[in-house]
C-alpha cells in the first residue's frame, strides 16, 4: 500500500480539514470558559492568556508538529508508534516512552467525545426556550448522541466521512467571522500577539503559572496531526494547518474583546456558567445561536469520530509491535486505513459514558482534561530528539529542541498536576491502567523468550524425513503446517521437534515452518521461502508492516498457489487413489498455545505479571485467530510454560518395617 502523495490537493485539504482537526477546532468551545471560572475579568487576564494561547499554538502545535514532527515520515505513516518503530533499535528503554504516550493518546481519547458534546450541547441554555434545561437533561442528550456514535462505528465511516471536510469548513469559517465581528469591542486585544503579556500574566498574575492548564486545551489535539499523517499527507496538513490556525485565534480575539467589552470587573461564577455563559455563544447573535448549536454539535461529533478511528488505528500498531494483546479486527469498508476493533470501541464507550456521568458538565470535566495528553507529548519529544539523533542532526539543535519542549512541556504538566484532585486523577488512573496492559504483555514476553529454547533444524531433518516415509505410522495430514518464532531459518523451538516426533508422531507428506516478522516500516507485505528438503520441508517467511494484518490463512495460500504454478512443490494427494485423480492434499495447521505451569518459581512480581498475562491471553484471541487462520484447519497444541523450574524440593524417603528392609 502505497504512502499518500505529499503533494497539496483541494482533496486532501477537505480531507484533513475533516479528520485531522475535530480536537483541536472545538477548543474554542470551552478553552474561555476553563480560563475565565472564578476569576474577576482583567485585561491583564483576558490578554495575558489569549497571549499564551497565541503562542502555544504556535510554539506547540505549529513548529513542534507541523514544522518539526511531520518530518518523522515512516513510509508516509505518523503516529507516537510509527515514530518508535523507526527509533526503536537505538535504545531499548524507548519501548517505556512510546507505552506511556500511547497510553495517554488513548486515555485522551475517552474525555474528548464528553467534553466536546457536552460544551455544545450546554449551548442550548443561550436558546430563551430553553435556559432553564437541566443538566440530567442536558447529560441525557449527550449520552444518546455517544451511543449513537460508538454504534455506528461497526458500520465504517466511508460513506460519511466524505461529508466531514465540507463540515469541517464551515465550522472553521464560522469560528473566523464570529470573531472578526467583535474584534472592534476592544482593540487592546491585538495586543495579545505580543509575547510580554503572556510572560507578565504567569509571573504578576496571582497563581498566573496555574492558567496553564487551562490554557493547554487549546492544543490537545496537536498530536492527531501527527497521527493522522497516513490519511493526508504531509504538505495537505501544512497548508490546511494555516487557515486553521488564523480561524482559531480571530475567534479567541473576538470572545476576549467580547468578555472585556461586556463583563470587564465582573467575576465569572460557577453559577454564571451553570446558567449558560460561555463567550463562545456569547458572541453569536441571537438569531443564529439555534445553526451555531448544531454546526457546534456536528463539529464535536466528528471531533469525536476522529479519536475514536484513532485510538482504533493506534492500538491496531500495537498489537503488531507485541504492545498489546491480539484482538479481533474488523475492516467495515475498502478505504485505507478504516478498521473497526469491537472491543475498543467497548472500552471507548463504558469510557465516555463513565466521564459523562461522573463530572456531569463540561466545566467539570475541564478539570479533568489535559493532564494524560502532556504525558504523550512529552513522550513524542523524547521519541522525535532520538529520530533526530538517527538522522545526524547537530547535537546543540538536539539539545536545544530538548530544552525548549522538555521546559515547555514540563510546565504545563506541573500546570496540570493543580487539576489532580479536581478530576485528573480520572484519566491518570485509565492511562495508568492501560500503560499497564502494554507493560505487562511486553514484560511478559521477555519473560517467556527465556524459556523458548531454539534447536538447529539440521539435527532433526533427517528424522523428519523417516518419519515422512514411514508407513507404519498412520499420515496425520498431507501438509502439516507449524507458526514458528524463530528468526533464524536455521533453527526451530524444541517444542515444534517434540510435537512432530514425541507427543505423538506427526506425519505427513511435506513440512511446512511459517514465520511472521514484523518489521518497522508500516505497510511491507513480501514473503520469502526456503525449500529445506525439496517437497518435504519448506520454511516460509511473511515480513509484514506493522499496519499490515497478518492474514496468514489468505496470504499462505497464495504462497502455495505461486509455488504450485513455478513447479516449485507437489501439492497433490499422496493417497495412491487421491493422486490419480490430481486430488490436492489436506492442509493442517498446528499452533502451539503456552499456559503457566505450576512447576515454575519466579520472583513475586514476575509471578503476579505472567498471571496478569495469562489472565490477559484468556480474555485475548486466541493464537489461530490472532493470525487470521481458519479454525477448521487448525490443531492447537497446549504446552506448560516453565520459565523458572522449581528446584532443591524438599523431599526423602523413608524406610518402614513391612518393606523388608
Amino acid at each position: 500500500m502505497s504512502a499518500p502523495s505529499n503533494k497539496v490537493t483541494a482533496a486532501g485539504l477537505i480531507i484533513a480539514l475533516g479528520i485531522i482537526y475535530g480536537d483541536i477546532g472545538t477548543s474554542p468551545l470551552y478553552v474561555v470558559n476553563a480560563i475565565t471560572n472564578g476569576k474577576v475579568i482583567s485585561d491583564l487576564l483576558i490578554i495575558g492568556s489569549l497571549s499564551c494561547i497565541i503562542w502555544t499554538l504556535t510554539l506547540q502545535t505549529t513548529i513542534k508538529y507541523v514544522i518539526l514532527t511531520l518530518k518523522a515520515d515512516n513510509r508516509g505513516e505518523g503516529g507516537i508508534f510509527s515514530l518508535f518503530a523507526l527509533v526503536r533499535r537505538r535504545r531499548r528503554w524507548l519501548v517505556f516512552t512510546a507505552m506511556i504516550g500511547g497510553a495517554a493518546l488513548l486515555a485522551d481519547g475517552m474525555i474528548t467525545p464528553p467534553i466536546s458534546v457536552t460544551s455544545a450541547i450546554e449551548g442550548l441554555r443561550n436558546i430563551e426556550i430553553l435556559g432553564s434545561i437541566s443538566d440530567k437533561t442536558i447529560v441525557y442528550i449527550v449520552l444518546f448522541i455517544i451511543s449513537i456514535l460508538f454504534f455506528l462505528q461497526q458500520f465504517g465511516t466511508a460513506s460519511i466521512g466524505k461529508f466531514f471536510g465540507p463540515i469541517m469548513g464551515i465550522w472553521f469559517l464560522m469560528l473566523a467571522i464570529l470573531g472578526c465581528t467583535h474584534l472592534l469591542d476592544d482593540l487592546d486585544i491585538f495586543r495579545a500577539f505580543n509575547p510580554y503579556y503572556a510572560i507578565k500574566l504567569l509571573t504578576t498574575y496571582p497563581k498566573g503559572f496555574w492558567i496553564l492548564g487551562a490554557v493547554f486545551l487549546c492544543t490537545t489535539g496537536a498530536e492527531a496531526l501527527y497521527s493522522d499523517l497516513g490519511h493526508c499527507g504531509r504538505e495537505n496538513i501544512r497548508f490546511s494547518w494555516a487557515f486553521v490556525k488564523i480561524c482559531l485565534i480571530l475567534n479567541y480575539l473576538g470572545q476576549g474583546a467580547w468578555i472585556l467589552a461586556n463583563y470587564k470587573g465582573q467575576m465569572i461564577t460557577k453559577t454564571m456558567i451553570t446558567a449558560g455563559f460561555n463567550p463562545f455563544y456569547g458572541i453569536m447573535p441571537s438569531w443564529f445561536v439555534v445553526p451555531g448549536i448544531i454546526i457546534a454539535t456536528t463539529a464535536a461529533v466528528i471531533a469525536s469520530q476522529a479519536l475514536i478511528s484513532g485510538s482504533f488505528t493506534l492500538i491496531s500498531e500495537a498489537i503488531r509491535l507485541n504492545l498489546w494483546p491480539k484482538m479481533q479486527i474488523k475492516y467495515p469498508s475498502e478505504a485505507r486505513g478504516q478498521l473497526y476493533i469491537p472491543g475498543i470501541n467497548t472500552l471507548l464507550f463504558v469510557g465516555c459514558v463513565g466521564i459523562v456521568l461522573h463530572f456531569q458538565k463540561s466545566s467539570n470535566m475541564e478539570a479533568a482534561y489535559g493532564l494524560a495528553i502532556t504525558m504523550c507529548m512529552i513522550a513524542t519529544t523524547i521519541l522525535f530528539a532520538n529520530f533526530l539523533v538517527l538522522h545526524r542532526a547537530a547535537p546543540l539543535l538536539v539539545y536545544l529542541y530538548l530544552a525548549v519542549y522538555l521546559a515547555i512541556e514540563c510546565s504545563f504538566l506541573i500546570a496540570n498536576l493543580d487539576k489532580f484532585p479536581h478530576g485528573g486523577y480520572v484519566t491518570l488512573v485509565m492511562g495508568g491502567v492501560l500503560f499497564a496492559v502494554m507493560y505487562v504483555w511486553y514484560r511478559a514476553r521477555k519473560i517467556k523468550n527465556r524459556y523458548i529454547e531454539f534447536v538447529s533444524l539440521d539435527d532433526y531433518i533427517g528424522r523428519l524425513e523417516e518419519l515422512s516415509n514411514d508407513k507404519s505410522i498412520i499420515k496425520h495430514a498431507t501438509h502439516l503446517v507449524y507458526m514458528t518464532s524463530a528468526d533464524n531459518p536455521k533453527e526451530i523451538e524444541h517444542k515444534i521437534v517434540h510435537s512432530i516426533l514425541n507427543r505423538k508422531p506427526k506425519r505427513a507428506d511435506i513440512y511446512w515452518f511459517v514465520h511472521v516478522h514484523t518489521v518497522d516500516e508500516p505497510y511491507t507485505s513480501e514473503y520469502s521461502v526456503k525449500h529445506i528438503i525439496p517437497n518435504d520441508i519448506i520454511r516460509v517467511e511473511f515480513r509484514l508492516g506493522f499496519k499490515v494484518q497478518p492474514r496468514i490463512n489468505l496470504m499462505f495460500r497464495e504462497v502455495v498457489l505461486d509455488l504450485v504454478a513455478n513447479k516449485e512443490v507437489n501439492i497433490t494427494s499422496r493417497y495412491e487413489s487421491l493422486e490419480r485423480n490430481n486430488v490436492v492434499g489436506d492442509f493442517q495447521f498446528v499452533v502451539m498455545e503456552k499456559y503457566l505451569s505450576n512447576d515454575n518459581e519466579l520472583p513475586f512480581l514476575e509471578r503476579l505479571i505472567m498471571r496478569f498475562h495469562f489472565w490477559l491471553k484468556d480474555l485475548s484471541l486466541s493464537e489461530a485467530r490472532g493470525f487470521g487462520l481458519d479454525t477448521s484447519y487448525v490443531t492447537v497444541e497446549k504446552f506448560a510454560l516453565i520459565v523458572a523450574p522449581i528446584k532443591n524440593i524438599p523431599l526423602r524417603r523413608t524406610f518402614r518395617a513391612e518393606e523388608g528392609y
